[in-house]
């Protein structure tokens, strides 16, 4: 008998309440509203907004204000010198790092025993219980997990406190009998150093027999290529004879998702989206069949969204952008979303876009960053439009996107403005302004802004698109102290910093 066929009724329970899901979204939200503010009411920040006197949901909007980290980060820099009873009841010794996408200054994002079991270890668990709903002759725990994650090091000399990234803190503080099943060893997983990691983690997995890896897409995807160098292999299966799954996240998947194809011709191969952050983790692909993700609604996690572009003056903050919570949200509108938890973060701008697909149960994809855009000359381009413009221009050319970024050029010696693309390929378009027509031909039909800024040429030019050499972006991560773990290259921005950075290694 298969081990995975034993294990399968530990998730049974689970795969039962979500179920709830579908018909009691509002019900479940409340719930989580009410819990956090009982927790809270004799923190500092619980007593100075009267979360004790709070009835529900229209007095929380009404009397909390809405944060970005710079209004938390004094309290959050208090309890990472040790202090209780901030943001959150009692101590919180571990905090996630972020850079987030667009920002250099990095942020400490509190993750308290709470919130790391019923928010970051529930949403693992639920990843494998709806994988194997879904997968009903699954044999995922008869072999091993590779998870990848970053490094950690020690908070402030604190005994025991912890900064570094998430996915280290979480292979810090789990279970050890977890150890049992993953690979690689607990010292390997932790290294700082990417390369060393990379290749480390190749040799201590190639021998084991992996039925599912987990990490983002990006940095997964060098491991496994470090791993077919060194064994000389072509496909990953001829190494894992057994691989069945890739829970990813991090990053859209989508420039990824062919260069994967192409190392792994399993038809038994499968894959499954998790929306999981330094913040909290909040959704999960449910349906195989279904791009859209299952907003996660009775973990540690309140959700707020803001509409993008609004100009309602329905609103609980000083921006004039109305505010709803869940049973407020409509399909086909751009939110931006806010976030209650239990690791002390209050009406915290979380920096992500997502649009409804579905409101029964509540589906969502992700469209972007409230900071990842370029909105130069009213062309509101968001990463969900450059996503769709580059899949198309792969699909009619052959080519593969390994990373990219873009930014404008504001006005160019010839007083001319546009859109600068500089993109690393895998496997690069044999006409490099056949790829670049078609990208800017795609931009317009899925953003009827861009297409009003670019008719005739007049305010926006065609967009310029320069080919970045191998291993740029990489190379750029590394002079920044950001390479592997969680990290990022930012997609859009409104600003030339990180584009005129990387053209300065380019050349």
């Amino acid at each position: 008998m298969s081990i995975t066929s034993i294990v399968r009724y530990v998730f049974e329970p689970r795969m039962r309440a979500l179920e709830k899901h579908q018909t009691q979204g509002e019900l479940l939200q409340r719930k989580v509203l009410n819990h956090l503010l009982q927790v809270a009411k004799n923190t500092e920040y619980g007593r100075q907004y009267a979360f004790n006197a709070m009835k529900g949901y229209d007095d929380f909007a009404k009397h909390t204000p809405v944060n970005t980290y710079e209004e938390l980060k004094g309290q959050i820099d208090r309890m990472r010198h040790g202090e209780s009873d901030v943001l959150w009841k009692g101590r919180v010794q571990w905090y996630a790092k972020s850079s987030g996408t667009t920002n250099d200054k990095s942020k400490f994002i509190p993750v308290s025993p709470e919130g790391l079991q019923k928010i970051h270890y529930a949403g693992g668990f639920d990843s494998v219980a709806l994988y194997l709903r879904n997968n009903p002759k699954s044999r995922l725990f008869d072999g091993r997990a590779l998870i990848l994650g970053g490094s950690h090091a020690p908070n402030y000399n604190l005994p025991g406190s912890l900064v570094g990234d998430l996915s280290a803190i979480l292979i810090e503080n789990i279970n050890p009998l977890a150890n049992l099943v993953r690979v690689p060893k607990k010292q390997t997983a932790l290294l700082q150093d990417f390369e060393v990691k990379r290749e480390r983690i190749a040799r201590e997995a190639m021998n084991k027999n992996v039925t599912n890896i987990s990490g983002v897409p990006s940095w997964m995807l060098s491991v496994l290529n470090c791993m077919m160098e060194i064994t000389g292999k072509t496909h990953l299966e001829e190494v894992w004879p057994n691989l069945e799954v890739f829970f990813h996240g991090g990053v859209a998947f989508t420039p990824y998702r062919k260069q994967y194809e192409q190392l792994i011709t399993s038809p038994n191969m499968h894959y499954m989206e998790t929306y999981n952050a330094s913040e909290g983790f909040f959704g999960l692909q449910d349906d195989p069949a279904d791009k859209a993700m299952l907003l996660m609604l009775d973990y540690g996690v309140f959700y707020e969204f803001e509409e993008i572009s609004s100009g309602s003056s329905e609103t609980s903050n000083s921006s004039g952008s109305r505010i709803v919570p869940l049973w407020g949200v409509e399909k086909d509108k751009n939110y931006a979303m806010l976030i209650s938890t239990s690791c002390g973060l209050w009406r915290y701008k979380i920096g992500d876009t997502i649009r409804f697909t579905s409101t029964n149960p509540y589906k969502f994809v992700i469209t972007g960053r409230t900071k990842s855009f370029i909105n130069a000359f009213g062309e509101e381009l968001i990463v969900d439009n450059a996503e769709q413009g580059l899949a198309y221009a792969c699909q009619q050319t052959g080519a593969e996107v390994l990373e990219y970024t873009a930014a404008p050029v504001f006005m160019d010696a010839n007083a001319k403005c546009r859109h600068q693309w500089l993109i690393e390929f895998s496997k690069p378009p044999q006409d490099l302004q056949q790829f670049a027509h078609l990208l800017d031909q795609k931009l317009q039909e899925v953003n009827s802004d861009y297409e009003a800024k670019r008719y005739k040429d007049i305010t926006l030019q065609p967009l310029e698109l320069i080919e970045a050499r191998t291993g740029l972006f990489n190379d750029w991560l590394k002079l920044r102290g950001k390479l592997g773990g969680q990290h990022k290259v930012p997609r859009l921005s409104n600003s030339r910093e990180h584009i005129d950075q990387l053209l300065k290694l380019n050349a």
